[in-house]
């Protein structure tokens, strides 16, 4: 089996956003894609399930996060998986790649089937601290955001500013700051080793740095799966 992709320092990253209908993960999905190219100069395919499973049982959206052409959308790996129920951990922990990032809800998700996850209480911290669970797909997003770096923290508040209406932004800015909180004081209970098996993929912005003079802008294509 093939390392994951950050330690191989892959220029492409896949990451699933799933749970319930629901939960928002098309918002979810809509804001790390906005965060990854307009904010972070990456090239982005964003994908989200509708029909029959949207409507209570498993759903997801898809990113893909490159520093080049996407090109193959079928096939790409799962490397980043966030699971909010039950029903989408079970349906989707077989498309994760081999050591690859898993954060699950343990509000929501009793049973994983690995010893390498990181699990936060997310819908139950959303209720008590950010004033319901809607906003729990915008916590689990900067959670997942700031435990991997997938994009900054400045690039993820900028996607919320400019796709969630003015009258539930504050309480999704309160979210987000949450789930970096959360994040913080979790690096702070872990060992060493558990440090090191987390994926920083803050080098796919490293190298767009010196390339996005004169070159083609990034581009954000969207589709339905």
């Amino acid at each position: 089996m093939s390392p994951p992709a950050w330690k191989e320092r892959s220029p492409k990253v896949g990451v699933r956003l799933s749970g319930t209908g629901g939960q928002g993960l098309v918002l979810a999905g809509k804001l790390l894609a906005e965060a990854a190219a307009i904010q972070c100069g990456l090239n982005v395919v964003y994908t989200k399930s509708y029909g029959p499973e949207a409507r209570g049982g498993a759903s997801r959206s898809d990113v893909i996060m490159s520093m080049g052409e996407v090109d193959d959308l079928v096939n790409s790996p799962v490397d980043v998986l966030m699971c909010l129920g039950q029903k989408a951990c079970d349906k989707y922990f077989a498309d994760l790649v081999y050591q690859g990032f898993l954060l699950v809800d343990s509000t929501n998700v009793t049973v994983v089937p690995t010893s390498r996850f990181v699990e936060l209480p997310l819908t139950e911290l959303a209720a008590k601290k950010c004033g319901g669970t809607m906003v729990t797909n915008v916590l689990a997003l900067s959670a997942l955001c700031a435990l991997t770096n997938l994009v900054t923290r400045r690039a993820l508040r900028e996607a919320i500013k400019s796709s969630v209406r003015k009258n539930f932004l504050e309480q999704n800015l309160k979210a987000m700051e949450l789930g970096y909180r959360l994040a913080r004081d979790l690096r702070k209970e872990m060992g060493d080793r558990e440090k090191e098996n987390l994926p920083n993929f803050g080098y796919l912005r490293e190298k767009t740095k010196g390339s996005r003079k004169g070159s083609s802008p990034p581009t954000a294509r969207s589709g339905q799966g």
